[in-house]
């Protein structure tokens, strides 16, 4: 395979733009003036970016043993309940255990649904958009509020057979959180300052996470309480900011591709 190089019209200005900064204290710099410069439409994908990634971190740390407990009905058990030499209580944990185990298999069985529907989903928007405009925002938005569907679903499940639709409807978001904020943040930036901008907005990637792992089990415990399920009402509820955040981006060249020109 091979493809195109396109060098800057003025390699020479590019030279000496690039001696200019280099260094670890330019590059430090730079990028602190590209933060305090950054566009209000970045800011604002920041926010969605912020919801959307506490909600899928939460889901990964949380799912399993959510899931484990309320749709099996077999929570990992503790070995300090069993802490005695009779066979009954041996046998007892064993079983326990066995079913625990059974019960994770499943579940991360069942997670493989939403990697599959992300990357359909996925083909579907480039196949539709290589046709047609769409409008980025409101996909994005559309595309959340399924997966939060989903999240929602799992509290309120029977068994374990209504957990194929929720992660199916939680792969539409992630098809969409791993390509609709880039498309609309890439009609935001100046193009000259493409790549450090890419480069900071993976921080709303970053810290949200930061933030769920010290904030999940508390939160969820003091808001719905203590059953690990309930995580997954506050991953649900998590989407769902994510989702309405989107409704402060109201750039019309960020919610819908313009061609060069166009207005």
């Amino acid at each position: 395979f091979t493809t195109d190089e396109y060098p800057p019209e003025d390699l020479e200005a590019f030279r000496a733009e690039r001696d200019e900064n280099a260094g670890m204290a330019n590059t430090l710099k730079e990028v602190m003036k590209s933060i305090s410069e950054m566009p209000l439409t970045m800011r604002k994908l920041g926010v969605v970016q912020f919801f959307s990634w506490f909600a899928f971190f939460t889901m990964w740390s949380m799912a399993n043993p959510g899931l484990t407990d309320h749709a099996f009905g077999a929570p990992k058990p503790e070995a300090i309940e069993y802490a005695t030499s009779t066979p009954e209580a041996i046998e007892a944990y064993k079983a326990a255990d066995k079913a625990f185990n059974d019960a994770s298999n499943q579940v991360g069985s069942y997670m493989g649904y939403y990697g599959l529907s992300s990357m359909a989903f996925a083909l579907l928007l480039t196949l539709w958009t290589s046709r047609r405009r769409i409008n980025r925002k409101y996909v994005h938005m559309a595309s959340l509020f399924a997966g939060a569907y989903g999240f929602f679903n799992m509290y309120f499940a029977n068994g374990p057979s209504q957990l194929g639709l929720s992660f199916v409807l939680i792969g539409f978001s992630w098809g969409s959180i791993l390509s609709m904020p880039y498309a609309m943040l890439s009609s935001a930036i100046n193009p000259n300052r493409m790549g450090v901008y890419m480069g900071i907005f993976n921080m709303f990637i970053v810290l949200p996470q930061i933030v769920a792992a010290f904030a999940i089990t508390p939160l969820y415990k003091n808001i719905f309480g203590d059953a690990p399920i309930n995580a997954m009402l506050l991953a649900g509820f998590a989407l769902v900011m994510a989702a309405l955040a989107n409704l402060l981006i109201t750039n019309r060249k960020v919610m819908t591709y313009l061609p060069e020109g166009e207005v």
